[in-house]
């Protein structure tokens, strides 16, 4: 069986989906970056050695850790496979986000871009992203999946109830619009408001003064709890300045939530006829559509939930990446073969 080095962190689901995809077909020896800046020289040490036994690399997000597994399987003459997962695209210094705001990060993303054999892009917008930064070898384009199997609609009546999910944390209130979710609030004062997420820092103590009584903040929730919200809720907002794809957009239209997004990035090919569009950072726009989506019918919800299981699923995007991981190996096998 072909071996591969997966190289990401498996603390974030879709990172873990896709080591659990490749774990299927695949002899799979994972490593994930330390944490600390005294643990990096360990890291290179044990992932040269994984990487040396390996027949091809995989890693998710172009970045410093993915940088030395780049420079170690060009050394051993490995194939590598990197997937550009949003962050190490993007350039958006309005809200200082993105690899390519800082030298310091542009640098190890674009020697990986341009260094991997194939990148795997999760959006055509996250495509465009990579292709505006850097020519790579190989670039294909591949949907995140999301689970129809876990996240279900519940079998009773949706109430009105509008949720964002997102880690609370100074960088997310505008990336990912929980500062305009809040505020949105004020607007609509007979709709429960819910921000879904565990309190990474003290940005938490800005956002609750700013909140009105209908806004609930729930902090860190389990799995199940995430989905009992999903399937009560009638509205998922994601008013973000910035998506690569946009999974729990696509977990929540799987439980049959109307979406309201910005019209920005991925969020377009993600919920498409499905939900309502709102500018990035208008409060009083975002609070007009919450409405008109807790007024619309149902069947805008089992359209969202119909649009996820026709384009994003799990399975599609397990037959696409084994396929295109067996196609770059059988290559390179082939052409080691025409010289022995």
């Amino acid at each position: 069986m072909m071996k591969i080095c997966f190289v990401g962190s498996l603390s974030f689901t879709f990172i873990r989906r896709d080591y659990e995809i490749l774990k299927k077909h695949f002899d799979v020896d994972v490593i994930e970056h330390p944490k600390k800046k005294s643990k990096w020289l360990g890291y290179a040490l044990i992932l040269a050695k994984k990487v040396k036994r390996s027949d091809l690399t995989f890693c998710w997000f172009a970045g410093w850790h993915s940088a030395f597994a780049v420079f170690f399987s060009k050394l051993f003459k490995k194939k590598i496979v990197t997937v550009a997962g949003g962050f190490d695209v993007v350039c958006l210094p309005e809200i200082n986000y993105g690899a390519f705001t800082n030298f310091k990060q542009k640098l190890p993303s674009k020697y990986v871009l341009k260094n991997s054999d194939m990148i795997i892009s999760i959006s055509k917008s996250n495509q465009r992203e990579l292709l505006e930064k850097v020519r790579p070898k190989k670039n294909i384009l591949i949907y995140n999946g999301v689970s129809i199997e876990e996240f279900v609609p519940g079998d009773y009546d949706k109430e009105k109830i509008a949720i964002t999910v997102g880690i609370i944390k100074w960088s997310n209130l505008k990336r990912k619009g929980i500062e305009t979710f809040v505020k949105t609030a004020k607007y609509l004062p007979d709709v429960s408001f819910v921000v879904i997420g565990k309190f990474a820092d003290d940005s938490i103590d800005y956002l609750k003064p700013i909140a009105s009584s209908n806004v609930e903040f729930t902090g860190f929730v389990s799995d199940k709890e995430l989905l009992d919200w999903y399937q009560r809720a009638k509205v998922y907002v994601q008013a973000s300045a910035h998506e690569g794809f946009g999974i729990t957009v696509g977990e929540a239209m799987l439980c049959k939530c109307i979406p309201v997004v910005t019209d920005r990035f991925s969020l377009p090919e993600v919920v498409g006829d499905t939900g309502f569009y709102v500018p990035y950072e208008d409060v009083k726009a975002t609070a007009e559509m919450i409405k008109k989506a807790l007024e619309a019918p149902e069947e805008k919800g089992k359209m969202a939930r119909e649009r996820i299981i026709k384009l994003f699923t799990i399975e599609k995007r397990e037959k696409k990446l084994e396929k295109s991981i067996r196609k770059l190996l059988r290559k390179s096998i082939d052409y080691e073969n025409k010289f022995d």
